[in-house]
């Protein structure tokens, strides 16, 4: 039979897929001989199982049993001894940290009896009832479910009538009272008494912490970060420390440094004569960890020493719980701590020069998503603001948007395409929804330990907490400020993550000075350049130098691809030539289509065909030396053409009238003759360069010259001709042959060689499946994932987006939109078996990818691992997929 409970001491680090994070790092530190109290962790297999099953696995029980008794002779007490009780917490730890999971239940083990008990054996009343309280609060909220504010206003109303305002005014008599309050609570809520029992307690609480793994907050998080569900969740049974045994004990969450902008310093959080999560709930505003050195020196040397021991084992920033009993230091968890975007590249940078770590291992440690929100925009410093308060910088970021006060109506707005900054005095995990939904989060309350900024920096999302000069009114949805000024629900606010300042109105951003380094504007070497900025500068070298992988862009007009070329991209892997027949230059796109004869279609196409050799040779020039891959013709006709509707109304409205209506009469007919029931899978692509005479000869004509034009000036042009929407190799090779014909022509009337690489856009499965016969006229096949991702699917991404998506999310059908990040089971086969078989065909095959998967993180790993020669985004990304592009060849 498996092994399903461990002892603290039988565990390590490296076992978090067994044992969670937290377990893992509770048996590190045991190992580590540092001050844990004792304890034992249950596995995720036993989870897994339960979640299968429905039951506890053979055996569970008597492991527990086993543990429990060799827990109970170490600390010379039984659980739930009357006179003298051992008391337990139980803790949720997954392999990953995960706010939807079970909060804690401390104090497991108490009763009307062993409260007495607790009280003669500590010497404090108060705090014996305190403990129990907490215990019947935590377990009615967490194990059977209770609302959660029924308890807290029950203490609000124990307050209001004693005319106090902290919980520590609360005599032992008012605690002692508020049991027989929450005892009430839980009979009306549940139909049944609060369970006495201790090893009832600890049973029903091991259960909720299995059941918690599939709870809808859970569930939610997971899909958000991409976690696996298979995984379970471990349970952590630790016998108890107490921090609220008066103000010589407290509680407290410290970072080995800084988690919201890298420094180093002492960083955290403390809370003299509290418990558990006291300090992560917010419910009293904590104070800085280092005034912990003014209220308890020794512990505080203490705390510093395993800080800098802890980091030094980790080799990274370390996330630590505390408690500190009557001056006794114990530890009570441990983990790799989350981090801003901003921290992690600097974190990563810092541990380099100290030689903890490598420059290899430095970049695995930053993502492509983290450097992205480095580009993001921030408040302009000139620009005049009017501040409301200011708060902690939890997590930075600059985010505008309208003042919400609970999640339901931030995911209703946010669906109506409003900007909504979630405001609320503290957030818990009910709150999740609404921090995924909001642009940014504020509190009044709450350290940058607390539950709103430690989710936040895990999301990347802006926060500001514990501004407690603003007056956070969720129930009247209003906050005010110091000064008396009102934000009611809906005005805009912005708040600065960096700082912690709160704005009134929408304060102007600008570019960020990550953005200004990658544009060339920002020397890393100059002393205008921050830690961060140099931080980025290296390890943007090492990727560079580390990738296989070209970096290209999608740009379709010379100021797209000079931008792209100044972020680093290394030709355009997408010239979309549609964006060409816009604007003025939709009359001409009409005369072709309206053409009744081979003169007038001739006409048209000579009047276009000088536009297009303007474009190109722009482009051409914008990215001189490098490849310029350009796709012909994609769209249908009809999206060239005016609305049918508004056409219709056009010439109903001039034949009332008498008036001359010819032309849009021609118009309207084309219309109706062109208009697809389908368009997306109709009349566009290769199958329009088939059947429209003369269109892709102009097109490639218009190529053709414009390189021989910069061949001419003294440039490089080096165009690549890419015919769309490929489902056959004969579609590709008549088309090849005009194109070469044509590359044969204006060769020799200017002069020069002209001799492009031809190949295809491979966008539907059939091209994907037959690949190898494809390869044969193709010198190049580029994915156009987004395209094959509709027709791998069956749907079209601006009709299913909109209805059926955010359904699909919640149901868990996808843990991600197969438009966001790629679809590796089924589009990914597709990709991998078209190069497999392409480059069978064609050895030197040039493989890459234009579709916006190209950058995203996730995705340019895939594309690595098939063998793909380049992968192309717009221009914004490609420093994210330059960056992923270095880290999947270096892993």
């Amino acid at each position: 039979m498996p092994k399903y409970v461990y002892e603290f001491a039988e565990g390590n680090k490296d076992l978090k897929d067994l044992l969670g994070g937290k377990g893992a790092n509770l048996a590190e530190m045991t190992n580590l001989g540092l001050p844990v109290p004792p304890g034992f962790t249950i596995t995720t297999e036993a989870c897994r199982h339960y979640l299968e099953h429905g039951t506890m696995p053979p055996g569970l029980d008597a492991e527990i049993e086993e543990k429990l008794a060799a827990l109970e002779a170490k600390m010379g007490k039984r659980l739930g001894q009357p006179d003298d009780p051992l008391l337990v917490s139980v803790r949720s730890g997954a392999k990953f940290s995960m706010p939807g999971m079970m909060e804690t239940v401390l104090n497991i083990g108490l009763n009307d009896d062993s409260v007495k008990g607790l009280a003669a054996q500590s010497g404090n009343e108060r705090f014996a009832w305190d403990s129990y309280r907490r215990l019947i609060q935590m377990f009615g909220k967490t194990v059977l479910g209770i609302d959660g504010e029924l308890f807290e206003e029950a203490i609000d109303v124990l307050k209001a009538g004693k005319g106090v305002t902290s919980d520590l005014d609360l005599n032992a008599d008012d605690l002692a009272g508020l049991v027989e309050t929450f005892k009430d609570i839980v009979r009306e809520e549940t139909g049944a008494e609060f369970p006495t029992d201790p090893r009832e307690q600890m049973r029903l609480a091991i259960e909720a912490v299995f059941q918690s793994w599939n709870a809808p907050r859970a569930v939610l998080y997971r899909r958000q970060e991409r976690i696996p569900g298979g995984l379970g969740t471990a349970v952590n049974i630790c016998s108890m420390v107490f921090g609220n045994l008066g103000m010589d004990s407290g509680t407290g969450v410290a970072f080995t440094r800084d988690p919201a902008t890298g420094q180093q310093g002492v960083y955290g959080d403390y809370l003299q004569n509290a418990q558990g999560e006291d300090v992560v709930a917010g419910i009293r505003n904590t104070v800085p960890l280092s005034e912990l050195e003014r209220i308890d020196p020794k512990s505080y040397a203490e705390l510093l020493s395993i800080m800098e021991k802890l980091e030094t084992h980790y080799r990274d920033l370390c996330d630590i719980e505390f408690t500190i009993e009557r001056g006794k230091l114990w530890m009570l968890q441990t983990r790799v701590g989350k981090r801003t975007a901003a921290a992690a590249f600097r974190i990563a940078n810092q541990l380099v020069d100290q030689g903890l770590i490598t420059l290899e291992e430095a970049v695995g440690r930053v993502t492509g998503d983290q450097l992205a929100q480095l580009m993001f925009p921030r408040f302009d410093e000139k620009a005049e603001r009017d501040r409301l308060g200011r708060g902690m910088n939890a997590s930075p970021g600059a985010a505008v948007g309208r003042a919400v006060f609970d999640s339901y109506t931030a995911i209703k707005w946010s669906r109506s395409g409003e900007a909504v900054i979630l405001c609320r005095r503290e957030t818990n995990p009910d709150d999740l929804e609404g921090m995924i939904a909001a642009r940014g989060i504020l509190t009044s309350r709450g350290g940058k330990t607390s539950h709103a900024a430690v989710v936040a920096r895990g999301m990347g999302k802006t926060c500001v907490c514990g501004a407690e000069e603003l007056d956070i009114d969720t129930k009247n949805r209003r906050m005010v400020a110091a000064d008396g000024r009102v934000v009611e629900e809906g005005d805009v606010i912005s708040i600065d993550g960096t700082t912690g300042e709160v704005f009134l109105g929408e304060v102007p951003v600008v570019a960020s000075p990550v953005v200004r380094y990658f544009e060339g504007e920002l020397d890393p070497d100059s002393a205008e350049a921050d830690e961060l900025v140099r931080a980025v500068h290296r390890f943007m070298q090492y990727a560079d130098a580390a990738r296989r992988m070209d970096v290209r862009a999608n740009a379709d007009t010379p100021e797209d691809a000079a931008r792209a070329r100044r972020m680093g991209a290394q030709g355009i892997g997408l010239c979309r030539t549609e964006h060409m027949f816009l604007g003025d230059r939709r009359t001409l796109v009409e005369r072709l289509i309206l053409a009744d004869t081979d003169k007038e279609r001739e006409e048209a196409l000579a009047a276009l065909l000088p536009l297009q050799r303007e474009d190109f040779t722009g482009i051409f020039e914008a990215m001189d030396g490098l490849p310029v891959t350009v796709r012909l013709l994609d769209p249908p006709l009809h999206e060239f053409l005016p609305d049918i509707t508004e056409l219709s109304v056009r010439v109903a409205v001039a034949e009332a009238r008498g008036e001359e209506h010819e032309g849009d009469l021609r118009l309207l007919q084309a219309v109706h003759r062109l208009h697809e029931q389908n368009p997306m899978l109709g009349l566009r692509g290769v199958r329009l360069g088939l059947v429209v005479p003369g269109l892709f000869t102009m097109q490639v004509r218009a190529i053709a010259e414009a390189a021989a034009e910069r061949i001419r000036q003294g440039g490089r042009p080096r165009p690549e001709i890419m015919i769309p929407l490929v489902g056959t190799v004969q579609e590709l090779e008549i088309i090849r042959d005009e194109a070469v014909q044509v590359m044969r022509e204006v060769g020799e009337a200017h002069g020069v060689e002209l001799d492009f690489p031809i190949g295809t856009m491979i966008e539907l499965p059939r091209a994907a499946l037959t690949a190898g016969q494809i390869a044969e006229s193709a010198e190049f096949f580029s994915f156009g994932t987004n395209d094959l991702t509709q027709t791998t699917w069956g749907f079209s991404r601006d009709d299913v987006e909109a209805s059926f998506f955010s359904n699909y999310l919640e149901k868990g059908v996808f843990g991600v939109s197969p438009f966001e990040s790629l679809d590796v089971d089924g589009v990914g086969r597709l990709v991998r078996i078209a190069a497999e078989e392409g480059r069978a065909t064609r050895p030197g095959l040039k493989l890459g990818v234009c579709g916006e998967h190209g950058g995203d993180p996730a995705s340019v790993h895939f594309f690595h691992e098939v063998g793909l020669d380049y992968v192309s985004c717009s221009p914004f990304r490609v420093p994210v997929a330059r960056l992923e592009a270095g880290r999947a060849a270096a892993r």
